[in-house]
């Protein structure tokens, strides 16, 4: 969320338009509920200037009511989700992410880069009665997502250097180092397995899918070990590098050397 200066010397303005936006912009980046109170004193508008904007926006579906405040509804993640890279991603993606869920009997995600954040797009769940999966449009700190660390080792330089002012803008230089240390070590290793650190018991096994310039996504798979064994991990992690790797081919990546 950038707030406009008195000074800006843009040539057009659209100032109902803008406010709508900074709404939008400041409930993304909070990641929660806030009320007309709250946002007036984030924005520095008043709760009347704002007042009528939240009822539009709520009215069109971008924001909902919750019992704390406003919240974004899924509706900007629907729209960014139609545009044509993003759909020819998850278009090739989706087959062998069901091949991967059938042959491993977990759930499997995919997952890009937004800003800072991680953000789950397709999801194809295990066929067993059993599984662990996230929701389509979870959002989590790069930084703390076992995906980030693929995201960032296998970035661009100029994405790299953007995630990492980002990063260190949140958490600190002593973090962030520590993170492109693990990241740099996760793709000269071109997978991570690695224990969940929000939930007992799951393993992440992720790989990533390149594009020309890089990782454009990765693929994760959520594992837990079943009773009956049905597909123990090691196999389960080759499966999942194997369609990591078909999904980058279909994208026409460049190998990497």
């Amino acid at each position: 969320m950038t707030l406009q200066d008195d000074a800006d010397d843009r040539k057009y303005r659209a100032p109902a338009l803008e406010k709508g936006l900074d709404v939008l912009e400041l409930l993304a980046s909070h990641g929660g509920a806030m009320t007309p109170s709250q946002m007036s004193s984030v924005l520095g508008r008043s709760v009347s200037e704002l007042f009528r904007m939240i009822q539009v926006l709520e009215f069109r579906g971008y924001i909902e009511q919750s019992a704390t405040g406003y919240k974004l509804t899924d509706r900007l993640f629907t729209l960014g989700l139609a545009q044509a890279p993003v759909k020819s991603l998850t278009e090739a993606a989706l087959p062998y992410m069901r091949s991967l869920a059938e042959a491993t009997r977990q759930s499997c995600h995919l997952v890009v880069l937004s800003e800072d954040q991680i953000v789950v797009i397709a999801r194809v769940e295990g066929p067993g009665d059993l599984g662990f999966s996230v929701r389509i449009g979870y959002r989590r700190s790069a930084i703390e997502a076992t995906s980030g660390l693929m995201l960032y080792g296998y970035a661009s330089p100029h994405a790299r250097a953007a995630l990492t002012d980002r990063l260190t803008k949140a958490y600190g230089a002593q973090r962030v180092a520590r993170f492109v240390k693990a990241a740099e070590a996760a793709a000269r290793e071109g997978h991570v397995e690695r224990a969940s650190d929000f939930v007992k018991g799951v393993t992440d096994l992720v790989a990533p899918i390149l594009g020309a310039d890089g990782a454009v996504a990765t693929l994760i798979s959520p594992y837990i070990q079943q009773t009956p064994p049905t597909c123990d991990m090691q196999t389960a992690a080759a499966h999942l590098r194997q369609a990591a790797a078909a999904i980058s081919a279909d994208l026409g990546a460049v190998p990497q050397v």
